[in-house]
């Protein structure tokens, strides 16, 4: 537990076995709040862009032959 979630300072630690359970939750906590978020917010912007290149296609012009890019 102490590695998981350790800042490296060490200067005040708890000493008896509940207050080393309850730290040991309340780091748990802290951390699933930072990265729960993290992980839902970066997929909706992976969702995001990736919807974004799938509406970007390149169409061949009939006429002259080159390629146009075009936003569906």
């Amino acid at each position: 537990m102490a590695t998981l979630t350790t800042v490296g300072y060490g200067d005040i630690y708890p000493i008896t076995a509940m207050g080393k359970l309850f730290a040991s939750i309340i780091a748990i906590l802290g951390i699933g709040l930072v990265a729960l978020p993290t992980g839902i917010i970066s997929s909706g912007f992976i969702e995001l862009i990736t919807k974004k290149d799938i509406e970007k296609t390149t169409i061949i012009c009939p006429h002259c032959g080159e390629s146009i890019e075009h936003d569906l």
